[in-house]
């Protein structure tokens, strides 16, 4: 994601809680005798404690949305395939502000109240450990975005001619039920019907459109696992470019006519933007690639919505390359607690300073000496990328560029053949799950042969300007 545009940094783009209830999962069997066991509230991620839920784990969301861009509704189906992790008469989803009309488990009307951003379901019967079930929410009303601890704005956010949705870090419950920590990865369907004339773009790969009636309605399918916050459903009047890469990538550019002079030029380098990313990387990790460029100026920064980022406005190159790298190291390699942010943006942040290095710009070294030079009281050295304290703190400048020096010093340390074969086999070697800091310094000091701990801790945890390298 780029940062908002009022911090420093130039760009912003938990293991699942659970109850303990071995005994009561083994005794699942017993009937109506066996105790009451829940879903925890929240997957445990300190910085967003309510955020995911525990007790069982989403396969697939099928979302079906009818949005009325005039009145600014929605109506909506949700249709979400779990397995339960432990036996549940009772589990949470996260929903916040929309009005929930019907839910059942398993085609049986179930139970339900609202508790702040927590949707409570009660099925009928209990849920037994291993148990896959399926369960519907019907729901309605003006979706609003959320304000995150750093003041901006993420969720369904309104425009002019549509809705501008990105859910970083906490959004994606504004408009559908979800298990919203990116803990939690699942296939996806988007059924979504707006007025004729506007294009509703989600992510994958787009199935068909059908207009009828004065409506359109476009299906979108994301097979690959995507984290809750990486979905999005924007809206808009857009120009659309289809294309093929060589690779057989399907790509869909979707941009508002008002930025679509200044985007073109950008957006014309994005096939060879992923085959440079490809090769260093790893094969690109998805069927389906582009570019969403809304006109949403009160947004303020972009966000790698997975196959296709989505961008406040027209992007420039290094936007575009931060948020293609992404793919990888985000996306296809997703977080298992927020604090460990830099594995996202401290890798797209150094991945525009390899682009530069090798495309006649500034070189990393260069990149990084510009930035040590910044003195001691400089923001940049507020706190250390791999611990930013708080939410409040995920999209400051020490998670982008110091994570992206912390990488510098990696490559510094092992050189040009163990750096990039780590950073390959970090992509690949995690493609479609989740990494931990702890898990990426094991890869460096494995592939490397070298002890990193020492080093990696100065540059991820260590408060303060480091000493000089």
């Amino acid at each position: 994601m780029t940062p908002p545009r009022r911090q420093p940094a130039r760009r912003r783009t938990a293991v699942l809680a659970t109850v303990p209830v071995a005994v009561a999962a083994l005794l699942g069997a017993a009937g109506p005798t066996a105790p009451p066991t829940t879903g925890a509230p929240g997957a445990g991620d300190p910085y967003f404690p309510l955020s995911g839920n525990g007790g069982y784990d989403v396969r697939h969301y099928d979302l079906t949305l009818r949005y009325d861009t005039s009145a600014r509704r929605l109506h909506a189906t949700a249709v979400l395939t779990a397995r339960a992790t432990e036996r549940l008469t009772r589990f949470d989803l996260d929903l916040k502000g929309l009005h929930v009309t019907a839910v059942t488990v398993d085609r049986t009307a179930a139970a339900h109240r609202r508790d702040g951003q927590e949707l409570v379901v009660t099925p009928r019967h209990a849920l037994r450990a291993g148990q896959e079930f399926r369960v519907t929410v019907a729901y309605q009303g003006t979706p609003k975005p959320v304000t995150d601890p750093d003041g901006a704005a993420d969720g369904w956010i309104p425009t002019d001619d549509g809705a501008f949705v990105a859910g970083e870090p906490q959004g994606a419950m504004t408009w559908f039920p979800a298990n919203g920590h990116p803990r939690d990865k699942a296939s996806y369907d988007f059924t979504i019907t707006v007025p004729e004339g506007r294009t509703a773009v989600a992510n994958g790969v787009l199935l068909g459109q059908r207009t009828a009636h004065g409506e359109t309605t476009f299906r979108w399918r994301e097979t690959q696992p995507m984290a809750a916050y990486l979905a999005t459903a924007t809206i808009g009047k857009f120009q659309v470019e289809r294309s093929t890469t060589r690779d057989g990538v399907q790509v869909f550019n979707a941009v508002d006519a008002r930025e679509a002079r200044a985007a073109a030029p950008v957006l014309k380098k994005l096939p060879s933007v992923l085959e440079w990313e490809s090769r260093l990387f790893g094969p690109y990790p998805f069927r389906a690639a582009g570019a969403i460029v809304d006109h949403a100026p009160d947004v303020g920064y972009a966000l790698e919505t997975q196959t296709r980022p989505l961008y406040d406005s027209a992007p420039d190159l290094d936007t575009l390359v931060h948020e293609s790298a992404h793919q990888w190291f985000g996306d296809s390699v997703t977080l298992t607690v927020w604090k460990d942010i830099w594995l996202n943006e401290g890798f797209a942040t150094y991945a525009e300073w390899l682009y530069d290095e090798q495309h006649g710009g500034r070189s990393a070294q260069q990149a990084f000496d510009s930035l040590y030079a910044r003195p001691a009281s400089d923001g940049l050295w507020a706190y250390p990328p791999g611990d930013p304290g708080s939410g409040e703190n995920i999209f400051g400048s020490p998670v982008y560029a110091r994570g992206a020096m912390a990488l510098h010093e990696l490559r510094r340390a092992v050189g040009d053949r163990d750096f990039f074969r780590i950073l390959r086999a970090w992509a690949t070697g995690h493609r479609g799950g989740h990494g931990t800091t702890a898990q990426f310094v094991r890869l460096a000091e494995k592939t490397s042969g070298k002890r990193l701990d020492a080093l990696l801790h100065t540059w991820l945890y260590t408060p303060g300007k480091p000493d000089r390298p």
